[in-house]
């Protein structure tokens, strides 16, 4: 074998055995994947057409851009002043006008036409199999079916990551990133596949965006706005996506997660849910022990309140009130049930606190009661009953 040809077949050897992994793995839907050059495979009717008309379109401008930046070029070399060619002194060519008026409009009419029909059919929420609220708060997504199979299902989604992969502020993490790191959920939005699901979005703070690229579909979550979008997936799977719009200090840590089953696996995990739910509401009569409270509240915290405040209590300079020391969470418990309930502005602080009624009375008497008992806090009521929190909702 000569030098050329082992130096070919080396050549070609390292170029299976190291190939680009986009190229070479299988199909991945649901989310992005390393050195990905398009959009992401579609999995709705509708995506398929933006990403057929997307395709299209890229051709098109293509085309447009070699076909004049061609005869430019050609233009400047074929008749440069170095092989002898001297200026024309024509002014206008009223035909030249004309075509490069009427042409150009008629490529926008005819991108214009296929893009209209696609973005009416994204508007269209009629006849919709199911309804789903999603409500966007900083960092987490609450998701209320409405109508349809599941109604009544309500529950809060959050980053599933743990924070030994992410670290705090000044330490590393400790932990190698999962596959799905920072991109997924410990309570996953469920639908049924072939379904017309219908979302209704809004926000309780700031402005939040909900989307998944898969199925072709982004909204902004405005506060005291109603906004809507739909989806039809066609193929069961887990399929990813983030919160698109810049909303603060924690934004790229609020994912969202959205699983397609089957109707049969669907009306199963509706049953579960509604079994789960009933087991969880608890008695606001019933009398917890302290303990018990500050075990549950624990989670509650770990769960919905360490991102600003972490995990030490110790919030973030200028940004978010500590609670470790904080004179509201020591002094009488009825201002701090306020705070948790309607939330509360802070002047010293760049983020205002939202208020957390879609809490249960348990989870907010249990956060409170953990947060007066923790780090070196020593509140002289240190216990707070959900009987309590049910009489200050109703005021």
């Amino acid at each position: 074998m000569t030098y050329a040809k082992r130096l070919h077949a080396l050549m070609l050897g390292l170029a299976v055995s190291t190939s680009i992994p986009a190229l070479a793995a299988p199909e991945i839907t649901g989310r992005p994947v390393e050195y990905q050059l398009n959009m992401q495979t579609p999995v709705t009717g509708i995506g398929a057409e933006i990403y057929s008309m997307h395709n299209w379109l890229m051709i098109v401008c293509l085309v447009i851009f070699v076909a004049v930046f061609g005869v430019m070029f050609y233009s400047v070399f074929k008749h440069r002043k170095s092989l002898g060619h001297k200026p024309a002194t024509f002014h206008e060519s009223t035909a030249v006008e004309i075509a490069w008026t009427i042409v150009p409009f008629l490529i926008v009419i005819g991108m214009a036409l296929p893009a209209t029909k696609t973005v009416i059919a994204l508007k269209d929420t009629s006849n919709a199999d199911l309804t789903i609220k999603a409500t966007g708060m900083q960092w987490k997504w609450g998701y209320d079916y409405l109508k349809g199979e599941g109604e009544g299902i309500s529950f809060l989604s959050n980053l599933a990551t743990p924070r030994t992969q992410v670290g705090e502020p000044g330490v590393p993490a400790t932990e190698a990133r999962s596959e799905n790191y920072l991109l997924e959920v410990d309570n996953e939005m469920v639908v049924p596949v072939g379904k017309k699901i219908r979302m209704v979005f809004t926000a309780n703070d700031v402005i939040h965006a909900w989307t998944i690229p898969a199925f072709a579909i982004k909204q902004d979550a405005i506060p005291g706005f109603v906004r809507d979008g739909w989806f039809k997936a066609e193929k069961i799977g887990v399929y990813r996506g983030n919160c698109v719009e810049l909303c603060g200090k924690d934004h790229a840590f609020m994912p969202i997660v959205v699983r397609v089953v089957s109707a049969e696996d669907y009306t199963a995990w509706v049953a579960g849910e509604k079994k789960k739910m009933a087991a969880l509401a608890d008695d606001p009569a019933k009398v917890w022990t302290i303990d018990e409270l500050k075990t549950k509240g624990e989670q509650v915290y770990a769960a919905n309140c360490v991102a600003c405040h972490q995990a030490n209590g110790k919030g973030v300079p200028n940004a978010f009130a500590p609670l470790d020391g904080s004179e509201v969470v020591n002094g009488p418990k009825h201002p701090q049930i306020d705070v948790l309930l309607n939330g509360q502005d802070t002047p010293r602080y760049a983020s205002a606190m939202p208020g957390w009624k879609q809490l249960s009375d348990t989870e907010i008497a249990a956060v409170i009661t953990y947060t007066r008992n923790t780090w070196s806090n020593k509140a002289a009521e240190n216990i707070v009953q959900p009987a309590e929190i049910l009489a200050a909702r109703s005021k």
